[in-house]
């Protein structure tokens, strides 16, 4: 997010302790903009990580998405590992996970049923599924589901027949403004950019290539490993879609996540930083997500917005590769 810059308001007339950071995603209301993003389960270390957050969740008004619950699907001792989250987190939004690769058929493998994802959605009495997409990384891994053709259609049927709403999730390559607009048309409720900037997942895919002695994964995560759109272009095309737009990929902070709301987005979803901290114990979690909520805040100060409503016109400067991005698209900022 350091292409993003916001004009400050060096006269800002707003009282601080009249600050409200709070905001209404998918009909839920959140104190913070937050969604502590998918990360993991389907492993025993998954489970203590996943109470962690979710319990930070409860506490702190925020929403959670858990990992991709396919794992569960093959094995139903683990669905303990993601159900865990709504265990230490009655009352927050919580979001449950499944591929696109795993909606179509890949090969001899049947594609997953809607009845399969229905149970992943009761496995932890989900508020939306998110449906992520990573191209990149089933392309890199030799045992990758390289099959998407009817992708688009498997998510409009579960749009359709879901009794929760669909958020669709990239993980690293963002999301394009012919692309959210598609995604839209098959009755997607919102948008989770994904965008280049945080974690690379084709490096990740890259280094456990090397390590199995995979050549031709080594050779594509190189060639793709800048691959994708920049997270602020992500989130100006994503936007224009007229679905709520989650930020994700390079948010760090509460100034990042001031930007991203600037640019168009309802929230944020913050992954890494919050992995580091659960790693650190339920404190440190408490203390990253203050900090957090301090930047957010001090940004609507000194922009003179009162709340996320106002903060949304301030003007932004974008610069550097997202500005080319935006400005090849013919899109306005």
């Amino acid at each position: 997010m350091g292409d993003v810059a916001l004009v400050p308001d060096a006269a800002p007339e707003v009282d601080f302790a009249e600050l409200d950071a709070s905001v209404t995603l998918l009909g839920h209301h959140l104190e913070l903009p937050l969604v502590i993003a998918s990360m993991t389960g389907g492993h025993p270390e998954g489970e203590r990580i996943n109470g962690l957050l979710a319990r930070a969740a409860e506490r702190h008004g925020l929403a959670m998405g858990l990992g991709s619950q396919r794992a569960a699907l093959h094995d139903p001792d683990l669905a303990r590992t993601y159900a865990v989250a709504r265990t230490q987190a009655p009352t927050a939004p919580l979001f449950a996970n499944v591929g696109a690769a795993q909606l179509v058929a890949q090969g001899d493998v049947p594609a997953v049923s809607i009845e399969e994802v229905g149970r992943l959605v009761e496995m932890i009495r989900a508020d939306a599924l998110i449906v992520h997409l990573n191209a990149l990384q089933e392309l890199i891994q030799p045992e990758g589901d390289r099959n998407a053709r009817g992708w688009l259609a498997a998510i409009a049927r579960l749009a359709a027949e879901l009794p929760v709403p669909v958020i669709v999730k990239e993980v690293g390559g963002g999301i394009s403004a012919e692309v959210a607009v598609r995604l839209v048309a098959a009755g997607v409720a919102a948008i989770d950019v994904g965008g280049r900037g945080g974690t690379s997942f084709a490096s990740i895919e890259g280094r456990r290539a090397a390590e199995r002695g995979d050549a031709r994964g080594v050779a594509i995560a190189t060639l793709f490993e800048t691959w994708g759109i920049p997270t602020p272009a992500s989130i100006v095309f994503a936007a224009r879609a007229g679905v709520p737009v989650i930020a994700t990929g390079g948010i760090r902070s509460g100034l990042d996540a001031a930007g991203a709301i600037a640019l168009g987005a309802t929230g944020v979803g913050v992954a890494r930083p919050l992995l580091e901290a659960a790693m650190a114990g339920p404190d440190a979690i408490d203390t990253w997500i203050e900090r957090f909520r301090e930047g957010l805040l001090a940004a609507q100060f000194l922009t003179g917005s009162t709340t996320l409503g106002d903060l949304r016109r301030v003007q932004v400067v974008l610069s550097g590769e997202s500005a080319r991005w935006v400005a090849a698209s013919g899109a306005a900022v």
